[in-house]
């Protein structure tokens, strides 16, 4: 069956070889092992190539080509993979806040995130929010710090409404604003749409590019490349000047086969 959810090539893809449980370890180790070898990626959105949500598409790109993804694909392809494991999961959609001043008003529903019903307690799983990506799970639960090995989070309730934020150099930031009403493929269809079409949306203006990986997360921004510790600190910068250096941060860095040659994508950044 082409949507058929092929498990043991996700794991070799990872590279999980632990224990399979339905469980809150089983849970925070796939969360690593993914976030370490799939890379968060915009380049389908940036180079104006569609992006296809289902399973047997997100499984083929992800998996099958030695490429990333954004939100959508990201935790499509994590839910069914816990799924397969046998875990108890629900999609969420949350409104992005990372680059919103604080009183703008709320957008529209373009990040996808999971929660996951365990025997120790409800919890929000993400592999897909590219601004700073989540190295845990977080536990479900309003108004406590909770601190992972890449940072310090914070989940708060206001309006109705659940707020994420991560702890930075500067202060508490706010990654997202979701609720808990489940969400269907169709919603995740719009959203996609439009978070990869739309020209206002930063991931179809710029290359964006972010990995986990051990104690160090790498990100790149059109030609900026950067190494940050914990709670957003920047160890390194440097910019990128040639394809030829493009190619070697695809490869060497994030582990991506890109879809054209780096000459392609490297002149883009530059606009």
């Amino acid at each position: 069956m082409p949507n058929e959810f092929r498990l043991e090539n996700y794991l070799a893809r990872v590279g999980y070889k632990g224990p399979i449980e339905a469980d809150l370890k089983t849970l925070a180790a796939l969360q690593t092992a993914h976030l370490d070898a799939i890379p968060f990626e915009s380049l389908d959105p940036f180079l104006r190539r569609p992006v296809l949500l289902d399973l047997a598409s997100v499984q083929a790109k992800l998996v099958g080509e030695n490429r990333g993804g954004y939100c959508f694909e990201q935790n499509l392809l994590f839910k069914a993979a816990l799924e397969a494991v046998g875990f108890e999961v629900t999609g969420l959609a949350g409104r992005v806040r990372w680059m919103s001043p604080p009183d703008s008003p709320l957008g529209p529903k373009t990040h996808m995130m999971l929660k996951v019903d365990l025997a120790e307690g409800t919890y929000l799983a993400d592999v897909g929010f590219g601004a700073c990506l989540l190295d845990a799970p977080l536990q479900l639960k309003t108004e406590i710090e909770q601190t992972t090995a890449m940072g310090t989070y914070r989940i708060s309730q206001s309006d109705g409404l659940l707020w994420l934020a991560a702890k930075r150099q500067g202060g508490w930031r706010t990654m997202y604003v979701f609720d808990l009403q489940p969400q269907i493929q169709a919603d995740y269809e719009l959203g996609n749409w439009f978070t990869s079409t739309n020209p206002l949306v930063p991931l179809v203006s710029r290359l964006i590019m972010e990995r986990l990986a051990g104690e160090r997360r790498f990100k790149l921004v059109d030609r900026a490349l950067s190494t940050e510790a914990r709670d957003g600190e920047v160890v390194t910068e440097r910019t990128l000047h040639s394809a030829d250096e493009l190619r070697e941060v695809l490869r060497d860095t994030f582990g991506v086969t890109p879809p054209v040659p780096a000459e392609e994508i490297f002149s883009k950044t530059g606009g």
